[in-house]
């Protein structure tokens, strides 16, 4: 049976030269290296130095033996480099799954930080609606999520979320930027552009419709957040969205959010979620405490541009 310890004598005495020389650097007895060595070719089946010479010189065998071990070496140090990057956040990989509507200038912008200050890090994000991304993070496809609360999923653990109530969105010079503040029944009243029914703002404007015994018909709905807020920008319509969708426009001047009046009550969260149980270590649990001390910060409507804090 070949033992790493006869490879590390074999290899030892044909760096030096010579057995005595390994012997010293060793700390062992000539004889022992020379046993080592000797079983070693015989459980192989054949002669790794060339017999007779004053100097150690390697047969064909030995050579190829010396360079499989050599390799075995420099993989070895090059596993324990990588590990030793990972203990250090210097390298590694992140999943981060995300709702469209959450990536803001501030969102990227820290992303960008995180990866200068780990250069050696890949982060990828995936754009998700709420149920897609929190399937992906218990199902250990992202490491973890900034979507909307949902309710009966115990295998989702919140580290932080943040009230989102829902806003009627309208361009500046839109008539409905001069009001404090709509009903669902004002509302009904200008052209509406609104999420698809899927998207969980539907369901709390149906909630609040069926109370409110009106029904809202949006002349266009799509499930693209970018669209809403660009017919909204041109004041070709109204919509819907929760704050943290429609930020960057807000800091900009570009839109104008106004309460939406008889649906306080059906008031949206946002989390940073990750699975139960999954122990994030290295990158994934530095870019989680970077998320972490930044969230509220970073969908704030004053708040400045975010840069990271851990």
């Amino acid at each position: 049976m070949i033992t790493d310890a006869a490879l590390q004598y074999f290899y030892e005495t044909a760096t030096l030269g010579s057995m005595r020389l390994a012997s010293d650097r060793m700390g062992l007895a000539v004889s022992s290296i020379s046993r080592q060595i000797a079983t070693l070719e015989k459980d192989l089946g054949i002669a790794l130095f060339e017999r007779g010479r004053r100097t150690i010189r390697l047969t064909e065998a030995g050579r190829l033996t010396y360079e499989h071990y050599k390799a075995q070496i420099a993989s070895r140090d090059q596993l324990f480099e990588q590990i030793r990057k990972l203990r250090e956040a210097r390298l590694g990989h992140v999943e981060v799954a995300v709702g469209e509507g959450f990536l803001c200038r501030a969102f990227m912008q820290l992303i960008a930080d995180f990866q200068r200050r780990h250069p050696g890090v890949s982060v990828n994000i995936r754009t998700a609606t709420t149920p897609e991304a929190a399937r992906l993070v218990v199902n250990d496809e992202a490491h973890m999520a900034v979507i909307f609360t949902m309710a009966g999923e115990p295998r989702l653990r919140t580290r932080v979320s943040m009230a989102q109530p829902l806003r009627v969105v309208c361009a500046p010079g839109h008539p409905a930027a001069r009001k404090a503040g709509l009903t669902l029944a004002e509302l009904a009243g200008h052209p509406l552009c609104l999420p698809s029914q899927g998207f969980r703002i539907r369901q709390i404007l149906a909630a609040a419709e069926n109370r409110q015994h009106l029904r809202l018909q949006p002349s266009l709905t799509t499930d693209s957040i970018y669209t809403l807020r660009s017919i909204a920008m041109r004041g070709e319509a109204i919509t819907v969205l929760p704050h943290i969708a429609i930020i960057d426009e807000l800091r900009a001047g570009a839109l104008v959010a106004l309460p939406l009046l008889g649906v306080e009550d059906e008031e949206e969260r946002i989390a940073l979620v990750h699975r139960i149980g999954r122990q994030l270590e290295a990158v994934p649990a530095r870019m989680l405490a970077t998320l972490q001390s930044s969230f509220r910060g970073l969908f704030e409507v004053h708040a400045p541009a975010m840069t990271e804090a851990a």
